[in-house]
């Protein structure tokens, strides 16, 4: 069975473990800790960054840092993951779901202002499959009508967005704070990890407050204060120094992981690329030109459910693991009885036939040759397979 995915190892993870050991200091923000954040901030030149244990919290301290209440509405698409909407969920606020693009995944820019009401505090754009949004026309709206903008940069690492004023920035860089994911499914790992990015100064301090469960440790550890004690709402959003050892060892080997990574894109988008999309009208990935592609992933976009659902099962019973994503979230049990707004086509299109395709670094020129092979046979015979 070909995986979907398959967690990489560099070399040095066990052996970065094996010092963070011997320092005699597991627990968060130890040496490794100390060195993922300087690679951050010095060698990626992000502002301020602060390891969490997922990205799930990440955006949970966003939601705290810019102070939602209840009642307060918070845009962001249908299409992702279930985390970027509980994070706010969870301290009461209102989720307005808007569609995805008819080209991409990612929210649709062009609706969301149509969703802005005098309760809108946050836009959150979900940089899908490590595609840019377009942050200039959000940023705009952000400016216009005085909201934050939280970036779920979780598919992100080493991608870019080029700006009206043709400048290269990193996504997770551009809006207020961000969120990055450093789950085993991404492109850099860490088993579960992720980080919160803070671009806006004012949210440094507290943010350390809050992933110190509230208290100003950090500062007493710097010698700020003479003693620290509880002074904020927070809880305890610090990884081990063992996650953020196995994650600098990645961090060291960004360039080569990548580079692996988009071969093995280029391979699929090649060999796809004039076949299924001209000859079946089948979708593919689409970069828009102000964004780059860390090959993160490789979906393709089935006529409908039902396709979908035959091309699983058949790649399935050929040993090929391939998947759908996400759900649309407004159609979820939880959230559709409180649903109110228009449908959403788009999101819900994606929800029933995006595939995601065997991705990770130790994907072989052999056993991507069989993937391609097997789904371009099921598309030349899938009168057989759909009857």
């Amino acid at each position: 069975m070909i995986p979907f995915n398959k967690p990489y190892f560099s070399g040095k993870e066990t052996q970065y473990i094996s010092e963070s050991i011997k320092s005699g200091k597991i627990s968060g923000d130890g040496m490794f800790t100390k060195k993922c954040h300087r690679f951050f901030e010095e060698e990626m030149s992000f502002e301020k960054v602060l390891l969490t244990t997922s990205c799930t919290d990440a955006l949970e301290m966003a939601a705290i840092l810019v102070d939602i209440q209840p009642g307060d509405e918070v845009i962001m698409p249908s299409y992702t993951f279930v985390s970027t909407s509980n994070a706010f969920v969870l301290r009461g606020a209102k989720i307005i779901f808007a569609d995805s693009r008819k080209d991409h995944p990612g929210i649709d820019e062009s609706t969301i202002e149509e969703l802005i009401t005098p309760q809108t505090k946050v836009i959150v754009p979900v940089h899908y499959a490590g595609v840019a949004c377009d942050m200039d026309k959000i940023m705009e709206l952000a400016n216009k009508y005085n909201l934050f903008v939280v970036e779920d940069a979780a598919q992100s690492i080493d991608s870019f967005y080029t700006n009206k004023n043709g400048e290269k920035q990193k996504l997770g860089s551009i809006g207020h704070l961000a969120a990055f994911s450093f789950h085993e499914t991404k492109n850099i790992i860490s088993g579960e990890g992720g980080m919160l990015v803070i671009n806006d100064k004012r949210f440094e301090g507290r943010a350390e407050i809050i992933r110190e469960k509230g208290t100003n440790r950090s500062a007493f550890f710097r010698g700020e204060v003479d003693k620290y004690g509880w002074v904020d709402i927070g809880s305890s959003f610090l990884p081990s120094d063992i996650i953020a050892a196995y994650l600098y060892a990645q961090l060291e080997n960004l360039d080569s992981i990548q580079d692996k990574r988009k071969l093995i894109w280029e391979n699929y988008d090649n060999a796809f690329r004039g076949i299924l999309d001209k000859k079946y009208g089948i979708g593919l990935p689409f970069i828009p030109h102000f964004a780059s592609n860390n090959a993160h992933m490789y979906y393709i976009i089935c006529k409908n459910i039902e396709e979908r659902s035959s091309l699983l099962k058949f790649l399935k019973e050929e040993g090929i693991l391939a998947v759908f994503h996400y759900l649309s979230l407004h159609k979820s049990k939880f959230f559709e009885d409180s649903y109110q707004g228009q449908e959403l086509y788009q999101s819900d299109r994606y929800s029933d036939s995006l595939v995601r395709l065997p991705f990770f670094p130790e994907l072989s020129m052999q056993q991507q040759d069989l993937i391609i092979s097997k789904i371009i046979f099921y598309y030349n015979n899938r009168k057989r397979y759909n009857n």
